[in-house]
């Protein structure tokens, strides 16, 4: 066993009906096609797991290496690897739809984890939209609203740029906009409730099917969030802001080159890292030195005590909290 390296990992690729070639594109991501909708860049997922790229581990699955190697990952007791990082490029836009949170997730399909997720845009064409959140004020209001297909009295949009960050709550009736590229952190579950998908054609040219019942009791009513939700990081000029701590992730915003030298991150549990923009590198205590470019994730494994990182590059971070090294 080697724990004291980095685990940098292959993406999986996935095509969707609303899907684009922006990942091919932005990110030189080795993917053809018209329609390639995510990347699943650190992944357990049964439905994608990414593989490792580099060192001892070279081959292996995040998957294989969560049952066989759990020392990689410290005191974490969950059956499931408990993350799932994406880009997701959306050319056009993605279904309306809402997530349960755990208990419904185990009540409604008999899985152990909801899905409450973020969102860090990485481009945004003008004019583009979310949709973040409703406007029933009871879940009488909602049923009716849904039944009449009064998707503009009942869905409210959130304008957005790149830069912008938004947390999403199971429970959240949500949708990518057209014109997106986003990096997604969220709970390693792939549990979906549709409420509206603009009626047009899955990739076998059916309509694909709506969860209306789903959805309705899954979905947080009333809802608090608002476009003030929306966390502006444009213009801020630290090297390390907290961008959401909330029980499933805590996800952090990481800018080297505004550090006056390296950038010194503790190592909490093991730190999953996606580079998002620019070029730099990544430094252990044991003088392991790696280039880092946009559109590479890598793992910290819990071993490694800290990373030090330099370079005029973007990187976000997550950790699941409450399992810190001993």
């Amino acid at each position: 066993m080697n724990t004291n390296e980095l685990l940098f990992f292959e993406p999986v690729f996935k095509e969707k009906v609303w899907g684009g070639t922006k990942l091919n594109k932005q990110f030189n991501y080795d993917v053809s096609g018209d329609n390639i909708g995510e990347c699943w860049g650190i992944s357990a997922h049964k439905e994608g797991a990414a593989r490792v790229r580099n060192g001892h581990y070279k081959g292996q699955t995040l998957r294989e290496l969560w049952a066989r190697e759990r020392a990689l990952f410290g005191p974490v007791t969950s059956e499931e690897f408990p993350l799932l990082v994406k880009i997701i490029d959306a050319s056009d836009a993605l279904s309306v739809q809402v997530h349960p949170n755990d208990e419904l997730a185990m009540a409604m399909a008999g899985y152990p984890y909801g899905k409450t997720e973020c969102w860090y845009i990485l481009d945004a064409e003008p004019g583009a939209k979310l949709i973040y959140g409703h406007q029933a004020d009871s879940k009488e209001e909602l049923q009716e609203l849904v039944a009449g297909g009064n998707w503009d009295d009942l869905f409210r949009e959130v304008p957005v740029e790149a830069g912008d960050f938004v947390h999403v709550p199971s429970g959240t009736v949500h949708a990518i906009g057209a014109g997106i590229v986003l990096l997604e952190v969220q709970q390693s579950s792939d549990i979906t409730y549709r409420f509206y998908d603009y009626d047009r054609p899955g990739s076998d040219g059916e309509l694909r099917p709506l969860h209306i019942e789903e959805s309705i009791a899954c979905t947080r009513v009333p809802d608090h969030l608002s476009g003030d939700s929306v966390v502006k990081t444009q213009h801020q000029d630290s090297a390390k802001a907290v961008l959401v701590e909330d029980p499933y992730f805590h996800v952090h915003q990481l800018n080297p080159g505004r550090a006056g030298g390296e950038l010194s991150v503790t190592n909490p549990s093991f730190l999953l890292m996606t580079v998002t923009e620019g070029t730099g590198f990544v430094r252990t205590d044991s003088d392991e030195h790696t280039e880092i470019t946009k559109g590479d994730h890598f793992i910290v494994p819990a071993s490694i005590d800290a990373i030090h990182l330099g370079g005029e590059c973007t990187i976000i971070s997550a950790y699941v909290p409450g399992i810190e090294n001993q």
